[in-house]
């Protein structure tokens, strides 16, 4: 990045403070910057501020060092899977630790304390920083796909997508707004079928797992993730506003994640027949209001 960006310069971008202000505003956004390296971790706050953390991936440690906790020490997890970047922040979670903090965890999966205490384990981890440890400070409950549910007044529905080992989305209403976070999941013909359940109906902000270029889809069917152009064709079916491609593959540099971005949106206005959805690239850090 440091070369490109060195072979970008003239003699006339250097020559004052305010012609280097603006170089540096006419870089790229692969070059100026980063998407991130964190595996999967979204905060999501209502409009009574409850913090809804969907997924503990190594994000999950970063929001502990320098985001903006609750006060309360409430947190409600939701985990759509067990894969090992969907939970491998959870055990360097600190607030875990402080006996006052009170961690609700919202799981299709019946194993789910099971599962995490496996993970945080001896000879894993030290003893003081193993399971037992935190236990009390967590509490988990049992959901079904298909109904919905109430936590801090928004209304949660889970829906069961096709994911090795299987995987749930997300849906979070509240005053008329939808918000779904639907990582890891490798769309099927099914899932473009309007005369079905209405889950993804015009949602206002849709995270999708959008992963692969298509050759590289193709080469690795069945992996559970997505070609970003049918996350596209998936939400102008859906109707939905504004979405955010999500789960990049961690061997794409940033000038292809971007690059991705472009064709998307290109796709839409030239060839998708819609021009109203809102195309995006998840980044580390961003906030966005819905």
């Amino acid at each position: 990045k440091i070369q490109a960006v060195v072979a970008r310069i003239t003699k006339d971008d250097i020559e004052s403070e305010d012609a280097r202000t603006k170089f540096l505003a006419t870089l790229p956004s692969w070059l100026f910057g980063t998407v991130g390296g964190n595996t999967s971790c979204v905060e999501l706050r209502n409009k009574g501020d409850s913090r809804f953390i969907l997924d503990c991936g190594s994000g999950l440690r970063e929001y502990a060092v320098s985001g903006d906790l609750p006060q309360d020490k409430h947190y409600n997890i939701f985990l759509s899977h067990f894969h090992w970047d969907h939970i491998q922040g959870l055990p360097f979670f600190s607030p875990s630790f402080d006996p006052k903090t009170k961690i609700d965890v919202y799981s299709a999966f019946p194993a789910a304390e099971k599962l995490l205490e496996n993970q945080s384990s001896r000879p894993y981890f030290p003893k003081n920083g193993c399971w037992q440890n935190v236990r009390n400070q967590f509490t988990f409950h049992l959901i079904k796909a298909g109904e919905p549910f109430y936590v801090g007044g928004t209304q949660i529905t889970a829906k069961k997508m096709n994911h090795p080992g299987n995987s749930y989305s997300f849906l979070f209403e509240e005053d008329g707004k939808k918000v779904i976070y639907a990582t890891d999941v490798e769309l099927k013909d099914a899932d473009y079928d309007t005369t079905k359940d209405q889950f993804f109906k015009n949602a206002d902000l849709l995270i999708i797992d959008a992963q692969y270029y298509g050759n590289e889809a193709i080469a690795k069917k069945n992996w559970g993730h997505n070609i970003f152009s049918n996350a596209v064709d998936f939400a102008n079916i859906w109707n939905v506003r504004k979405m955010y491609f999500f789960h990049h593959e961690p061997l794409y540099s940033d000038k292809k994640i971007y690059n991705m971005l472009d064709i998307a949106r290109f796709y839409e206005e030239e060839y998708s027949g819609h021009k109203d959805l809102s195309i995006n690239i998840a980044v580390e850090g961003q906030e966005i209001e819905v």
